[in-house]
């Protein structure tokens, strides 16, 4: 779709994994922006403490517990949507985990789970949300990741999980297309990002996990999916880095391959593990949008910025090129 959806302040905005990371980002921002947001995690305590500081900002929100692995609960989020707000213009599925270690040494139960809640998270809240968009209009945003183009060593089955998301979004907005259905299907594809996705994962490793770099702050995503929730885009990568890598991945897929154990390394911290147990089948520590990623964190993505604004972009650009040339001119 090319057209444009109301604008935030007339949206309201279902968000799942919405108590921490990139999906509280998305909620404070978009509260922010004059939506009204609806909340859905598995943390009630952490849902509630977000739900009252929007709205003694002057915020409005809701929230439900909710487990996006059960199609009831999901379900149930819609149903909360409808009954305080009278319905919903944006359905972001956020809400996502991962695990640390080698595919062979992964439990099947592990395997499971972070399925369940990944992909058919996604499913279940697309297709719960589709029939309600079809008849008032709205937006589908489903977060994969740069790893719904590339797999990551370590990550294997999280890479796996984006990868289908990437197939099934791709599908679904097929065939609202082909229907003519006023729905925009976008999948937000996010470099490695500053949240608490390493210590929220289930660790096999004898060390703790960190993200590969670059490693980009959730305000940059929080700001490509509200942008997408206005202004449609097919799909859109956050991060230059992201984008460079998985461009490398097209290019030379068996030297990507060879490079595993670099990224692997990437990937771990000096100190033991803190959790391995995580929040893979229990809520964790929520609350929280940012992770402790010990290295440096970008605030912005020119790259990403580029892409969502090209005409302002190119008239920057421009005006750069022009003033250039007048101090060329002056100097000459």
């Amino acid at each position: 779709m090319s057209h444009a959806h109301k604008p935030l302040d007339r949206q309201v905005i279902v968000i799942t994994g919405g108590s921490s990371g990139i999906g509280l980002a998305t909620a404070r921002m978009a509260a922010r922006a004059g939506a009204r947001v609806v909340l859905a995690a598995r943390n009630a305590e952490a849902l509630a403490t977000i739900q009252e500081e929007i709205e003694a900002a002057g915020g409005e929100a809701t929230h439900v517990v909710a487990d996006v692995g059960r199609r009831e609960d999901v379900q149930a989020i819609a149903d909360k949507a409808v009954q305080r707000f009278g319905g919903f213009d944006t359905w972001v599925n956020d809400a996502g985990i991962s695990l640390y270690g080698r595919l062979e040494e992964v439990s099947d139960e592990d395997h499971d789970r972070l399925f369940q809640t990944n992909f058919w998270g996604v499913v279940y809240g697309s297709l719960v949300a589709a029939p309600h968009l079809r008849r008032h209009g709205g937006a589908i945003i489903n977060l994969g990741s740069i790893a719904s183009d590339m797999a990551i060593p370590l990550q294997g089955m999280y890479s796996a999980s984006k990868h289908a998301i990437r197939g099934f979004t791709d599908a679904l907005r097929s065939e609202l297309e082909q229907d003519l259905a006023p729905v925009s299907v976008t999948l937000i594809k996010p470099s490695a990002i500053d949240t608490p996705l390493p210590q929220h994962a289930r660790n096999y490793l004898d060390r703790e996990p960190k993200l590969p770099p670059p490693v980009y702050h959730p305000d940059e995503v929080a700001h490509a999916i509200l942008h997408a929730a206005v202004y449609p885009q097919r799909d859109i990568i956050v991060g230059g880095g992201g984008r460079a890598m998985t461009g490398f991945k097209k290019l030379a897929p068996g030297t990507f391959d060879r490079l595993g154990a670099v990224m692997a390394g990437q990937q771990l911290r000096s100190e033991p593990p803190r959790d391995p147990h995580g929040s893979l089948h229990r809520p964790g520590q929520d609350g929280h949008v940012r992770g402790d990623h010990p290295g440096m964190v970008r605030h912005t993505s020119t790259y990403t910025r580029a892409k969502l604004h090209p005409l302002t972009t190119g008239a920057v650009m421009a005006g750069v090129g022009l003033a250039a040339a007048a101090l060329m001119k002056r100097r000459a």
